[in-house]
């Protein structure tokens, strides 16, 4: 009988453990800040892929001779991938999207949101890339309709703080206007203008988390796995 009793209670035990681990390597994992960039740098995104933007809202493609294989405006989401080159032969071969001289873009996020800090650390990362890097202006929105102005990127710098503006954790965000400043830069070409590759939220709340009966199911397939093995 206290045999049965102790083989029953190290079951409850090794379940209980593996499961507690399961959760610990979920806290874990979220933790991770994950490395993306391209041929002009990188930054850390904790949140991993779903921090880039997901769909385009609105293309307004500036003046300067842009070619259609520089227009496709889905460049600018997912992660980013140029490397390297201006003029784009064909849409196939475009990473990014130009904006031309004053053009805009707009950008939302749909699985996750954007958000502050509460540090000085940079919330925004803006992917601008080739040969000659622009000034483009940022604003932000909750709705897509009202605007808030969060400085601009060029040259060197492709970060935002959004708390240097006054947003905090508490302000979330899923539209991103990026404009080209038509004063600077080249005002011709096939790649005029601020050219996009990709938008991030480095500083980052996840919109949607994958049903609990997920990690039940996946919690208990680890502890079978483990229970299989430990019989072998």
């Amino acid at each position: 009988m206290d045999m049965q009793k102790n083989s029953k209670n190290n079951g409850t035990t090794t379940f209980t453990s593996v499961v507690a681990a399961f959760a610990l390597l979920v806290c874990s994992l979220s933790a991770w800040s994950i490395p993306y960039g391209n041929s002009q740098g990188f930054a850390e995104f904790p949140a991993g892929a779903v921090s880039f933007a997901d769909a385009v809202v609105s293309y307004t493609p500036g003046s300067g001779g842009l070619t259609a294989a520089n227009m496709d405006a889905s460049k600018a989401l997912g992660a980013p991938d140029y490397a390297g080159g201006g003029a784009c032969s064909n849409a196939a071969d475009c990473r990014f999207v130009s904006l031309g001289a004053g053009g805009s873009i707009v950008l939302q996020f749909i699985d996750n949101y954007l958000t502050g800090s509460n540090s000085s650390d940079y919330d925004l990362w803006i992917f601008e890339v080739g040969p000659d890097v622009e000034d483009t202006l940022v604003d932000v929105s909750t709705d897509g309709v009202d605007w808030e102005s969060v400085g601009s990127v060029g040259g060197s710098t492709s970060g935002i703080d959004l708390d240097a503006f006054g947003f905090g954790v508490s302000n979330l965000f899923s539209f991103v206007r990026l404009t080209d400043v038509a004063s600077e830069g080249g005002t011709s070409g096939a790649s005029v203008g601020a050219d996009i590759d990709a938008v991030g939220a480095i500083s980052t709340i996840v919109a949607h988390v994958p049903e609990p009966n997920t990690f039940f199911l996946f919690a208990l397939g680890l502890t079978a796995l483990f229970l299989s093995r430990k019989h072998i």
